[in-house]
């Protein structure tokens, strides 16, 4: 599996790139955006914000268990939404579908269920899955908002309530 999912992942970054929808903001699982790229563009803007004399409040929000949350029915719509080429979307829609899970809550066995969520972790599509799922994140804010992997930080100007206030728009 772990090489027709690189050639996936290959194949649907090629179309993200194509298409000119890749996250701007998105710093880890991406090439050439590591940790620090996203802690020296995040602090740029944020100490441009200090030195002109500005109040700043910053927001740091981690994903509770990210991956697992992802609805597979919005993905693919966001997939195709995006230009994802329709053999590569209509395989990860067949990956992702038909999984099942069962669990033991005081002793006592469920029976079997779809899994209508989740992106499986460690798998090499996972990630990127889960970054194109949360591109939309932040595109209203006018605040500085970078993210890696499944956290995200937002800052912003914080003179006024109003500013305070709109800070929580993403």
């Amino acid at each position: 599996m772990q090489g027709l999912g690189k050639f996936l992942k290959e194949k649907v970054v090629k179309d993200i790139e194509v298409n000119g929808n890749w996250d701007k903001i998105q710093h880890g699982f991406t090439k050439g955006r590591s940790c620090q790229t996203n802690l020296i563009s995040f602090f740029e803007k944020v100490t441009d914000f200090l030195d002109k004399g500005n109040a700043v409040d910053l927001i740091y929000l981690d994903f509770s268990k990210a991956f697992d949350t992802v609805p597979h029915g919005e993905l693919l719509a966001k997939l195709e939404k995006m230009g994802i080429n329709m053999k590569i979307e209509r395989w990860i829609r067949n990956w992702l579908k038909g999984r099942l899970q069962w669990c033991i809550l005081k002793g006592e066995l469920s029976g079997w269920k779809e899994v209508t969520s989740g992106v499986p972790q460690g798998s090499v599509l996972g990630p990127i899955l889960f970054n194109l799922f949360i591109t939309e994140l932040g595109t209203k804010s006018r605040n500085v908002l970078t993210k890696f992997e499944d956290d995200t930080k937002l800052g912003g100007i914080a003179n006024t309530e109003k500013d305070r206030d709109t800070m929580m728009i993403l």
